[in-house]
């Protein structure tokens, strides 16, 4: 390690003193390899390949453009996520940022909705990854087959996160490689050798039969998008394990939104220009456009290479997920805000990561999706709660920066919005509350009330639990960690 790395960590070291904690992580990930968790949480692969079909049935081709408004979107709240953790460069994201913006109660609020997001969507992964895995291995995809690969893919991230902060930066830097290059690879070859469309059937609303009114339409194939546009938020998760952190992490996660958003917008580009057959898309006639088009335009050889790729960037996205939920139900204990905070909070010697918060970070996950073998509906709409409850626990942190700012916060870190701040803090809340509400619209009448209001009744009761929990044990009330004390900070960091 150079000296200049040296001292850098010095800083580090002094500056979370600062802000009350001393860490016990190994400070070893690079930019780039914290860059490269974001990014494999965010996984422009396993986004684009999960809901295409999907996204695409419900806008048609125009659907593309939805990449990149809410790439835009989601930039605003990764602008005010950098500014947070500049300033506040501790492990666990967005709990400890709550904290320290609003409060203890506040934060509490924000992580257990955050936390049970990230163990939806592990499960979903995990579930969603399966199949491929079983097309892969002749395997027959059989509920009982994806279900006993969705449990092994689980053990498997959670040893490999608990060899420690090297491994987990070389899988994740490996994983964004493969994936990247996958992306461009697979989406020029589509675009050079395979396309069937023309680009003018990006703004072709007539195969959408909308009845005059194709806005609702549009809004609703933008699910997709929403769903590959977060783990940026990853790369703060991991903010002790990075030297000079308030520095690099804002960096990261600015290169998370640019470079997964474009991974993500190449390949879906690819995608609608290369569907051979729209109508058959639209009607549900092809019912996986995806796996048709790369069969037809690379065989079966080329299909099963593209399939090992999706595999590599599934496992790293699981790794990615795991390791941000270890760290944040770490950052709880830590603070002595959960039951078992004394063992949770533990690390290990020999690889100085939180172990008891990575197994248990690993079996809630496997419970989610060993149940789906009995509830298989109900549990479809608990995983589609993931998207959300990672919306709404980012706008608790969006708002939470806006009503620091009222109270007179000033962002102290090395890296500043400066006089555009408000704008910014005030378009992140607009667009993300629309995003929500976007998410909850009901869009299927003629179906049972749980197939339109299953994830509002689930985000309601992970919050109606979580504050049950928050009344009767007050964890709150334990722990001398500093809260609310943003708005206090600015002359002493500044």
């Amino acid at each position: 390690m150079t000296d200049t790395s040296g001292k850098a960590i010095d800083r580090d070291a002094e500056q979370l003193r600062a802000l009350g904690y001393v860490s016990h992580f190994d400070r070893t990930m690079s930019k780039w390899e914290n860059f490269s968790l974001g990014f494999t949480y965010l996984s422009p692969v396993v986004g684009v390949y999960t809901i295409f079909a999907s996204a695409f049935i419900a806008g048609g081709p125009p659907m593309w453009w939805t990449y990149i408004l809410v790439g835009l979107g989601q930039f605003m709240v990764c602008l005010i996520f950098g500014e947070i953790v500049s300033q506040f460069p501790i492990s666990g994201g967005l709990y400890p940022w709550a904290r320290r913006l609003m409060g203890k109660r506040w934060a509490w609020m924000a992580g257990w909705v955050y936390a049970w997001a990230l163990c939806c969507t592990m499960a979903g992964a995990a579930t969603g990854v399966a199949p491929f895995l079983a097309q892969l291995g002749n395997v027959p995809s059989t509920p009982a087959a994806t279900t006993v690969i969705a449990l092994a893919l689980i053990a498997i991230t959670t040893l490999l996160n608990l060899s420690g902060t090297r491994l987990l930066a070389r899988v994740a830097m490996f994983g964004f490689v493969c994936e990247l290059v996958g992306a461009i690879v697979v989406g020029g070859y589509l675009l050079l050798f395979a396309r069937h469309q023309p680009l003018g059937v990006l703004v072709d609303a007539s195969f959408v039969h909308a009845d005059g009114h194709y806005l609702p339409a549009f809004l609703a194939s933008s699910l997709a998008a929403m769903f590959c546009y977060y783990g940026f938020e990853a790369c703060g998760d991991v903010a002790e394990e990075t030297p000079d952190a308030s520095r690099m992490i804002p960096k990261a996660m600015r290169m998370t939104i640019y470079i997964g958003g474009a991974a993500a917008s190449w390949i879906c580009l690819a995608f609608v220009l290369s569907i051979p057959d729209i109508g058959a898309v639209m009607s549900g006639r092809d019912a996986d456009p995806i796996v048709t088009l790369l069969r037809a335009a690379m065989g079966e050889t080329g299909f099963r290479g593209v399939i090992l790729v999706v595999l590599v960037s599934f496992i790293s996205c699981l790794l990615s997920l795991q390791a941000a939920a270890s760290r944040l139900l770490f950052a709880y204990a830590r603070d002595q805000m959960i039951l078992g905070s004394k063992y949770l909070s533990r690390m290990s010697r020999g690889h100085h990561v939180p172990a008891t918060a990575l197994v248990v970070m690993g079996a809630i996950p496997a419970a989610i999706a060993l149940s789906a073998l009995w509830l298989q509906d109900a549990i479809a709409t608990i995983i589609s709660f993931a998207a959300l409850g990672i919306y709404v626990s980012f706008q608790m942190i969006v708002f939470a920066a806006l009503l620091a700012r009222a109270k007179g916060w000033q962002p102290a870190g090395p890296y500043t919005l400066r006089g555009w701040g408000w704008a910014v803090n005030v378009l992140a809340l607009l667009y993300g509350v629309s995003a929500i509400v976007n998410i909850l619209w009901p869009r299927a009448p003629k179906e049972p009330w749980y197939v339109d209001y299953g994830m509002l009744v689930t985000t309601v009761a992970v919050m109606v639990a979580g504050g049950f929990y928050m009344v009767i044990a007050k964890p709150y009330e334990r722990g001398n960690a500093p809260a609310g004390d943003a708005h206090l900070l600015r002359k002493r960091h500044a």
